[in-house]
Order: C-alpha cells, then structure tokens, then sequence
C-alpha cells in the first residue's frame, strides 16, 4: 500500500514538474509581460477566487500557454479576451462586464446593503414607538436627590 502511494505521489509530481519547466522555456520578456497583464484580468476556472496568473492549477498553467500561443501569432489583448470568453463565458473574466446577464452580480451588493438598511431603519423605528413611556417613581427620586445632596452640611453636624 506505502509504496502504490509513493508511486502515485512520485507520479504526480513528476507530471506537475514537467507542467511548471514548460511553461517557462526560453521565456521572451515581452510575451511573458502581455502574458501577466492579461493572465490578471482571467479568473482560473478551477480556483474561482484566483487569477490564472496566480493559479498553480493545470488548467491555469494551460490557459496561460493559450495565452502564450495567441501572443506568438500576433494576436491583439482584445482578441485573446474575446477568444477566452466565447470559450469559457464572461465568468472566466476577473471583471465582468455590465450587460443583462451580469446585472446580478453588479447590483446584489447594492440591494442587499439597502435592504439591510430598510431592515435596519424599520426595526429601530418599531422599538421606538413600542418602548414603555419611563414613569417617574416619587420614592426612586427622593432617594437620588439625598445621594445629591452636598455632604458638606452632613459633616457639620
């Protein structure tokens, strides 16, 4: 059992090994560079809270040699997102653009945050109106008017 596992261990990092040093072959400073900037803008499909150029996922390492690939065959930063979206939606762009099918994700936050607030505002009113008018005590008063009273005529005494 150890060893079928130390095998697949072994495997497994041979493979990831093999994925890291391709990627970074004879690296040119300029693709390397647009491959950042646009690698930024592109969530990993994997990770979700990632970016592919902060992803150590396989498939952020593949996105990035199609980056790298499309970059090499002269193509611009628009046509690369474009390519990316009509593969994989806008969920694979880091910011969404606004349009119909995206409103959600722009406008929840505002929603919920004035809902909280009506909420909010709605409850404090209600305790407001509902809270019990304080009613004077006469006994209550006169013990905290002899705490109040100046000590100094006391001491006389």
């Amino acid at each position: 059992m150890r060893r079928a596992l130390a095998a697949l261990l072994l495997a497994f990092a041979s493979t990831w090994a093999c994925g890291q040093a391709s990627e970074v072959a004879r690296p040119d400073p300029v693709t390397e560079q647009r491959l950042k900037d646009l690698a930024e803008e592109l969530r990993c499909l994997v990770c979700q809270n990632q970016t592919i150029a902060d992803s150590n996922a396989t498939l952020a390492l593949d996105l990035r040699n199609q980056i790298r690939e499309q970059i090499r065959a002269g193509r611009s930063d628009d046509q690369i997102r474009a390519y990316m979206v009509e593969r994989y939606g806008d969920f694979v762009l880091y910011k969404p653009p606004f349009k119909a099918s995206t409103a959600i994700l722009w406008l929840a936050p505002a929603i919920l945050l004035a809902i909280g607030a009506l909420v909010f505002w709605t409850v404090v009113k209600r305790r407001r109106l509902n809270a019990p008018a304080p009613q004077e005590d006469p006994r209550r008063r006169a013990q905290i008017e002899a705490l109040l009273e100046p000590t100094s005529s006391k001491s006389r005494d």
